[in-house]
């Protein structure tokens, strides 16, 4: 019978195929009251929440505990929450510096479940807990890690690419256009980003908002290239919403996770 530590390692290694696609489950994103602010200061308005029609609130709210915003400086930024009701998460954010805020619900837990004495027992909380949740004499260990991104863009005054740095963990987008300069009619080129390397073929859905009220939801899949860029391209002025999940293994080597990443992006009028 395997030990405890050897059991989690091997279950680490499994690697995990693509996620459900957004046709199968809700939609999660961050919509601000503006994208482009000009003044010396300014405050925006957030909802947070999850929907099957882009940006309506029919589902349910997104909760804020992970919620990071990073400001134009590269420091994090604190918002005034107002609260959360049935359907959305709202809060503020008060732009005090001139330059871009990258604001983010990100996420980062561990999910597992094991037998003892006879009884199937199951956990969840961070990697740094796991060793010690898991109770020595543990069988059948099977452990895997979810890492989620949920973000939006907004700048007062001229962008900046401070707050745009990468992260290096898990599955996220690195704008190589800037997100608050999109135009419609003008192609957008983004770069996503595995653990900080090349996302290599990743699939991603690119859609308008608005679906409520269109008989086709109107997706458009699009795939990386071997540098992990992608063109985005709309054809309206308007809020976007883009989605791309994966699986660690279908990159490299490592522990089994489930990686997903949203973003609402506006494009202006040329």
């Amino acid at each position: 019978m395997l030990a405890k530590p050897t059991l989690i390692a091997a279950s680490l290694a499994l690697g995990l195929s693509t996620f459900a696609s957004s046709a199968e489950a809700h939609r999660r994103w961050l919509l601000p009251s503006t994208t482009v602010m000009a003044g010396e200061e300014g405050t925006i308005t957030v909802d947070a929440a999850a929907s099957n029609g882009l940006f309506v609130f029919e589902h349910r709210p997104l909760g804020l505990d992970d919620l990071v915003i990073t400001g134009p400086d590269g420091q994090r930024v604190e918002p005034v929450v107002i609260g959360s009701g049935a359907y959305r998460s709202v809060f503020d954010l008060k732009l005090a510096r001139q330059g871009t805020y990258r604001i983010a619900i990100a996420s980062d837990g561990m999910m597992g479940s094991y037998e003892l004495n006879g009884e199937r027992r199951r956990w969840r909380g961070s990697r740094a807990e796991m060793e010690s949740a898991i109770p020595e004499g543990a069988t059948d260990v099977r452990v895997s890690e979810n890492v989620a991104r949920t973000e939006t863009f907004v700048t007062l005054g001229a962008p900046n690419d401070t707050a745009l740095a990468p992260t290096n963990s898990g599955l996220e987008m690195i704008p190589v256009t800037h997100p608050n300069d999109l135009v419609a009619g003008e192609e957008a080129q983004m770069r996503l980003l595995v653990d900080g390397e090349p996302a290599v073929g990743l699939e991603l859905e690119f859609v308008a908002g608005g679906t409520r009220y269109r008989d086709e939801p109107g997706i458009r899949t699009l795939t990386t290239d071997a540098n992990g860029m992608v063109s985005l391209s709309a054809d309206e002025p308007g809020l976007y919403y883009l989605e791309a999940s994966a699986g660690r293994g279908e990159y490299e080597d490592g522990p089994e996770r489930r990686l997903s990443y949203t973003a609402v992006l506006e494009f202006m009028p040329l």
